[in-house]
């Protein structure tokens, strides 16, 4: 199925749309909308065409009449698309090691991403273009494990063969975590041989095998063993064989997200990409940025060169409000990963050789006296279990015949205190204090409401009912009740039960739920969809509901998540959505949450604060793994960059680490 966003032209014809171009350019001035429609709406074999015939007609090159009449980007974006994909590729990469310095991002996306034949064809177009061979440009531009990958891709001598040997993947997949992660070292030379010539079917097996085996998915493994460009190369090599519609998607959104524009990038993919798969791109940049690629370079461009982008482009999938078979693929992709065990590990473990009574006594010397020792003080708290920390509370009394918990309030202040107080509640009076102050007072945190009971597990729920209880003196379900209203207050209270199912799958009730869930046509006002989407989602066991999502995308053609936000809104949709994004992947949810209380101007230090403390020892290691692999960044620089003083000191020891 072509899934290109530019087709040929019908009733084409070469003499009348040189013709054409040759008035919109004749005499003062130049028609440039008559230049754009035209060239947009031509395949590329037809642009070749009209090149000729316009010599043919005038003896004159059209590309440098074209670079004549017109400026800036809006000439760049009409030239690339008068040249040959192969020869297109030959300029971009000629530019990129031409000159001082190289544009490795420029080489790693070309190579990376291009089929055997796409190869070939542009070792021949740069030879014929520019007579040099392109091998010996690289390697004369490149150095180290970095020029060797991309010696290797310039071979174009990928495996293409679909039929796949389980023995070879499970040794591969072996061989590349004995050559990184259980290697004293690394061993680059493996992952350069099966990442650079292994067929895409067979690494997709390999890929779900390794993280099968090693506990976390080749792209973390690989940001941990490798570095440099030779790190981003082969990252890039990984998500162009799950999804090189996907690895598009990345690289135009962040060539248009924040200040300013990478206006090479983003017309280096649109042209290259119009004839191929931008049908594609756009469907998996709607699902993953939750806006359409469409209405992205609306905002950030401008003029003529905004709109032949939009042409290429094809149509604005925010209008449209379509879920399309790639982000399906994509989507069901990531719900088969997130169903893989793997282990949950928090930041924070209880301190060797631990002496309840030494801490006391070093908390106490901490805030006696004039001034505070604030260094001390987070040593201590943060470097021990939530239980060792009760211990240190009785220790204190015993010892001092004071309240540990008073003294700290009284010695410390702002946000250092309330992380440190924070951290000195058992998990359960923590969450209950969290969801009290949510509800108490005028207004509603319904942010706060939905994370945690959303998030915890029924052995939690039932802990925090009863902290709330002995902390407040009344139920936590008729504190929902009275705070909220409708369909909302029904999902929290039917979640503060903590009566969720905790067995296994059931396939044939997984698909009548999903059947369930995606039936629009009930009109009986008992059986709404609110009604339908909470009896199941709020009751089901984890391992259910996943295969309940994965059996949804089947029928459906949509993830359950692009169904919620398409058919309900408000408070009752953020509550779905933090359900399926818990259920899919619990410690990506929280990373996103912690990137979210950080980015832009100002920090939720509210939002940081309850998460370091509530996942320091359940899942935080993994929150940092989602962290990376999500935001290119990781959770320790992150906090570092934003937060200040002790505060920052006690959140990077909780972090536990630089990833």
């Amino acid at each position: 199925v072509y899934r290109g966003s530019v087709k040929d032209f019908q009733g084409f014809d070469a003499n009348q749309d040189a013709e054409a171009l040759y008035n919109a350019m004749k005499g003062f001035g130049s028609d440039k909308e008559a230049i754009l429609d035209l060239i947009t709406s031509r395949s590329n074999k037809q642009r070749v065409e009209i090149c000729q015939a316009y010599k043919s007609l005038y003896g004159k090159d059209l590309i440098a009449d074209l670079k004549y009449e017109l400026t800036g980007k809006f000439e760049r974006l009409i030239v690339s698309l008068m040249r040959p994909p192969a020869y297109g590729d030959a300029k971009e990469i000629k530019d990129a090691i031409s000159g001082v310095g190289t544009d490795e991002k420029c080489l790693i996306e070309i190579l990376a991403s291009r089929t055997n034949q796409e190869i070939h064809d542009l070792v021949a177009a740069y030879k014929d273009a520019y007579g040099r061979d392109l091998e010996a440009d690289i390697v004369g531009d490149t150095s180290g494990h970095f020029k060797k990958m991309l010696v290797v891709l310039l071979q174009g001598a990928r495996e293409e063969d679909d039929v796949v040997s389980e023995d070879l993947v499970e040794q591969d997949a072996k061989d590349l975590l004995e050559a990184g992660e259980l290697k004293w070292g690394t061993d680059e030379a493996q992952f350069i041989y099966i990442l650079g010539r292994r067929s895409r079917q067979h690494l997709r097996l390999v890929f779900d095998e390794y993280l099968k085996i090693a506990g976390k998915p080749i792209e973390r493994s690989i940001r941990g063993e490798l570095s440099g460009d030779f790190e981003k190369l082969m990252l890039a090599v990984v998500k162009c064989i799950r999804s090189t519609a996907e690895y598009f998607a990345e690289r135009l959104y962040k060539a248009m997200k924040g200040l300013g524009t990478r206006d090479n990038t983003l017309i280096r993919i649109m042209v290259s990409r119009s004839e191929i798969d931008m049908l594609d791109i756009r469907e998996v940049f709607r699902t993953k940025y939750e806006k359409s690629l469409y209405n992205m370079i609306k905002e950030d461009t401008s003029g003529e060169y905004k709109k032949a982008l939009l042409k290429l482009c094809g149509g604005d999938d925010d209008a449209a409000g379509e879920f399309f078979p790639e982000a399906a693929q994509v989507a069901y992709r990531m719900w088969e990963l997130s169903a893989v065990k793997v282990e949950l590990r928090g930041t924070v473990q209880p301190a060797g050789d631990f002496n309840d009574d030494g801490d006391a006594q070093v908390l106490r010397k901490a805030m006696k006296g004039l001034g505070t020792d604030e260094d001390a003080i987070i040593e201590v708290v943060t470097k021990r279990s939530n239980a060792q920390r009760q211990q240190i509370l009785k220790a204190y009394k015993a010892h001092y015949g004071r309240d540990l918990m008073a003294d700290l309030k009284s010695e410390l202040s702002g946000s250092l205190a309330k992380l440190i107080l924070g951290l000195m509640l058992t998990p359960a009076q923590y969450d209950a204090k969290q969801l009290r102050k949510a509800v108490e007072g005028a207004g509603t945190d319904e942010s706060v409401l939905i994370e945690i009971m959303a998030t915890r597990n029924n052995q939690e729920i039932r802990a925090i009912n009863e902290a709330y209880q002995e902390a407040y003196h009344k139920s936590l379900e008729d504190d929902l009740s009275s705070d909220t209203s409708g369909h909302f207050k029904r999902i929290l209270v039917s979640l503060a039960l903590g009566n969720r199912d905790e067995g296994p799958e059931n396939v044939t009730q997984a698909h009548e739920d999903a059947k369930k869930l995606a039936d629009v046509s009930s009109n009986d006002s008992s059986d709404s969809l609110e009604t339908r989407f909470l009896s199941i989602l709020c009751t089901r066991s984890y391992p259910h509901l996943r295969r309940v999502f994965q059996e949804f995308i089947k029928m459906t053609n949509h993830d359950v998540e692009h169904a919620i936000k398409k058919r309900m809104s408000g408070d009752v949709r953020d509550a779905f959505v933090a359900i399926v994004r818990s259920v899919k992947n619990k410690p990506a949810f929280f990373a996103d949450k912690l990137y979210k209380s950080m980015k832009g101007a100002g920090t939720d230090e509210r939002t940081l604060t309850r998460i370091m403390i509530s996942r320091s020892e359940i899942d935080l290691f993994n929150i940092r793994g989602e962290f990376i692999d999500l935001f290119d960044k990781s959770l320790h620089h992150m906090i570092e960059k934003d937060t200040s003083g002790d505060y920052r000191k006690a959140l990077l020891a909780l972090c536990g680490g630089e990833d």
